[in-house]
């Protein structure tokens, strides 16, 4: 199950070098998942092994494994950690679906339209339990602190994703503020539980949480530009889904901010209010391109990149190193 494969863009930017330094404990890390998705509920496993062994890249348990190696660490704590990580990522996928009304999710039908939003919720939770468990089992009370803290904040962003959709007068600053806690707070805790396990000083824990937190940012800005200009099978979902639920991302931000009021008032009626033609999806792509909307949300997702590169000079040289900033590159290169 979960069997990691070698994923490249089409620039050749690559993970490779990443799964392959991590490959013996993420094999270890995936027998974790398998044993502690086991339940007598037999609806239970049936749901979790849908999401969690449906192609997901495990990046962000990758980058546990990482930077517990970056930092020398010799115990073997990361590895419960970088399940838990997973698991809760697979929860809030799970959460995230319900709350959008996904019907796809990498490629393949959504948990919720074949099991219902109930039993969608009620997994998630589940995973959110064993999570937790498995922090506690590691016995790192900071560990636990962080991932902990995790999960609030990565509730609070989709709150005020909740509060931010359909609204078309969401700021740059705002829908950051949504992004950094939706999506780049696992990475950045990812990232950071590591060398706090290997007891490193504060000066790299803090470069780590950086590096997570930035590559987060710049992961979850081309995302957006792909949805607008992607091919489904890079997502993991249709082209334009973004766009059919309403949601609010930099694209539309900066397109919406820059636009006529005539262009405006077509943000307005397709997102606000739901009335989108055959040819909306069109139209809306003609308009981030006449905006250099797209352009300008890559040209931010260099920036945090690039932020992200820099957090890890205070490192030495080293193939792990040298791995996570071909994974920045990787994940910038998604958007050609």
């Amino acid at each position: 199950m979960a069997v990691i494969v070698p994923f490249e863009s089409p620039s050749g930017a690559s993970i490779d070098g990443l799964v392959g330094l991590v490959t013996a404990d993420m094999e270890r890390v995936n027998a974790t998942i398998l044993s502690r998705t086991g339940s007598d509920v037999t609806m239970i496993p049936e749901v979790a092994n849908h999401l969690i062994s449906s192609g997901g890249k495990r990046l962000r348990p990758m980058l546990t494994l990482a930077m517990a190696h970056l930092t020398d660490y010799t115990g073997d704590g990361h590895v419960k950690l970088a399940a838990a990580v997973e698991f809760m990522h697979t929860a809030t996928l799970l959460h995230d679906d319900v709350v959008d009304e996904s019907e796809m999710r990498r490629g393949k039908l959504s948990a919720r339209m074949l099991w219902g939003n109930e039993a969608s919720v009620l997994v998630g939770d589940f995973l959110l339990g064993q999570a937790f468990r498995m922090m506690v089992e590691v016995g790192s009370l900071r560990a636990l602190d962080i991932l902990s803290a995790a999960a609030a904040t990565i509730a609070e962003g989709e709150v005020m994703q909740l509060a931010a959709a359909k609204n078309t007068a969401t700021t740059e600053d705002e829908y950051l503020a949504v992004i950094r806690g939706k999506t780049a707070e696992l990475f950045a805790a990812a990232c950071e539980v590591g060398p706090v396990l290997a007891d490193r000083p504060k000066a790299e824990q803090t470069a780590s949480r950086s590096f997570g937190m930035n590559l987060g940012i710049a992961f979850q800005l081309v995302d957006d530009v792909l949805d607008y200009g992607g091919k489904a099978a890079k997502l993991g979902k249709n082209v334009g889904d973004d766009f059919r639920e309403g949601k609010i991302t930099l694209p539309v931000v900066l397109a919406f901010r820059r636009g006529s009021d005539s262009e405006r008032a077509f943000w307005i009626k397709s997102l606000e209010r739901g009335e989108i033609g055959d040819s909306d999806l069109d139209h809306a792509i003609g308009l981030m391109n006449k905006h250099r909307a797209l352009e300008d949300t890559i040209s931010r997702a260099h920036h945090y990149g690039a932020m992200a590169v820099d957090a890890l000079a205070l490192f030495p040289a080293s193939p792990m190193k040298t791995a996570l900033e071909q994974v920045v590159a990787f994940c910038l290169a998604r958007s050609h």
